[in-house]
């Protein structure tokens, strides 16, 4: 199942990554992925309705949830979520719940749209969850300026549903304040920062597949923040880093690890097509998604699984959220996300 999150509200001050969605599954259609991988049961179910302004509905008073729940359900007297974070909660929710063996692909989006679909595929995993992140941050703060959930935090609270066992293996960090042995040793992460990986490629992928079958990971979920990614090859992102990892080190370790432990998804995340001048960047975070979609729909696709058929077209998901549906007659996406969800309605944080 494909579901994009265009939302970057949980980002810093360069945003843009809410247009990642879009712009993605236009490269995705231009290279014929849809048509590839309909026949193996892939369904899109469009993208979460995103309020620009909104981020989990924790963070909202009585008063607004209020006004946006009339807003987008009128004539409904039901608590049903109004944040792009809450609503794609609940969304993965009611659909892993139809079919706990939905593999979920995610389109961000800032990299905090990561956790609902993390979160909803750990509570549906009978075994030992792994996560493997691509990032040249650690995204380790148990909170940003009073914010639980936003691009700085969302693996420490991964970390925590994890139980700090291990099973977070971050790959390509080179932007911290604090070094490898800080987190490690206080958080219980694995950490290859990029220079390791870099000097070593070979052996970077090594020790991550040695670690996840040390740790007695029996699946594994794949995120990928794209400023894992050398500056150079991926700029068009908020918080672009020098030595990076390169491309082909990142499809290595996707195409490895899917061969090792079975994907239940993934990821890729802020890729925000403004910052560049270039297309460079969605058209490596295109490949990274079918990359990622091959290596879990693979040789570990479980037998008898089914995808949750959800109408073409439909402009719902079950209990009534938000989402926008993709029609594949055509390679018009436009219509992939409602109005004011910060794809048409959003914008940028203005320069200075």
């Amino acid at each position: 199942m494909v579901l994009g999150i265009p939302s970057d509200t949980g980002a810093g001050f360069r945003r843009g990554a809410n247009q990642g969605p879009l712009a993605i599954r236009v490269e995705l259609a231009r290279r014929g992925f849809f048509e590839r991988w309909r026949a193996r049961g892939l369904v899109d179910v469009g993208d979460v309705f995103v309020v620009p302004q909104l981020q989990t509905d924790e963070m909202l008073s009585d008063a607004q949830l209020a006004r946006t729940r009339a807003a987008l359900y009128p004539g409904r007297d039901e608590p049903l979520p109004v944040s792009p974070l809450s609503i794609a909660s609940r969304a993965l929710a009611l659909m892993l719940g139809e079919n706990p063996r939905l593999k979920v692909f995610a389109i961000g989006g800032d990299h905090s749209t990561a956790w609902p679909v993390f979160d909803a595929v750990r509570a549906t995993w009978p075994g030992r969850l792994g996560v493997v992140q691509f990032d040249a941050h650690t995204d380790l703060l148990p909170s940003r300026l009073g914010v639980e959930l936003c691009f700085a935090t969302w693996s420490y609270h991964a970390n925590e549903r994890l139980g700090r066992d291990g099973r977070l293996v971050q790959v390509g960090v080179r932007a911290s304040r604090h070094p490898r042995e800080h987190w490690e040793s206080t958080l219980g992460v694995r950490q290859l920062w990029a220079a390791e990986c870099n000097a070593d490629p070979d052996a970077a992928v090594s020790a991550v597949l040695a670690h996840l079958e040390r740790v007695g990971v029996d699946a594994v979920y794949l995120s990928n923040d794209i400023d894992g990614t050398d500056a150079a090859f991926a700029d068009a992102t908020g918080t672009p880093e020098p030595g990076g990892l390169s491309p082909e080190l990142v499809s290595r370790m996707i195409a490895e690890v899917g061969a090792r432990f079975p994907l239940v998804g993934g990821d890729v995340m802020e890729v925000a097509p403004a910052l560049s001048a270039t297309t460079t960047t969605v058209e490596l975070a295109t490949r990274y998604f079918e990359q990622t979609v091959e290596a879990a729909l693979g040789p570990h696709r479980a037998p008898g699984t089914r995808n949750l058929e959800i109408p073409r077209g439909s402009d719902v998901v079950p209990d009534g959220l938000p989402m926008r549906t993709l029609a594949r007659d055509d390679d018009t996406f436009g219509a992939c996300s409602g109005p004011g969800d910060g794809v048409r309605g959003g914008a940028r944080a203005k320069p200075g």
